[in-house]
């Protein structure tokens, strides 16, 4: 059974101002939390030279295969047959990720036989969540 999922990915980083830049990047999913994908982006493309990591819900990446998805941070849609482009803003600014759809595919595949879609309820543990969520040091906190 999977548990965890990694992949190498090529992408090209389009950045107003920079210029694109080919690399590779890690998509990570967690059978533990199952309604989220990371996308992680090495020191080298980073601003501060520490690597970046991305988390956003899996379905947003199945659905911007098909279609453009997303409000806030992140944006996903079919680029051409080939490629998706994801759109990522932050407080630096913006940055468009090129990634070919076949390894999106591949890697949506595995996470889906990890997990079944309507299955992610049966893998994830509520208390932990709520205690990340919560950050339970404020409990602790007598003033």
């Amino acid at each position: 059974m999977l548990t965890d999922i990694d992949r190498t990915v090529r992408v090209r980083i389009l950045a107003p101002g920079s210029g694109d830049q080919d690399t590779t990047a890690v998509l990570r999913y967690h059978r533990e939390d199952p309604l989220a994908v990371y996308l992680t982006f090495p020191a080298s493309v980073s601003l501060d030279g520490t690597d970046v990591t991305w988390t956003f819900a899996r379905s947003l990446l199945t659905a911007g295969l098909r279609a453009p998805s997303g409000d806030g941070d992140v944006h996903i849609w079919p680029y051409d047959p080939g490629h998706t482009m994801i759109e990522l803003r932050g407080r630096e600014g913006i940055a468009l990720i090129d990634l070919v759809m076949a390894d999106l595919h591949t890697f949506l595949s595995r996470a889906y036989e990890a997990v079944p879609a309507g299955q992610e309820v049966h893998h994830l543990d509520v208390d932990a969540a709520l205690a990340a969520l919560l950050d339970d040091d404020w409990l602790l906190d007598d003033d």
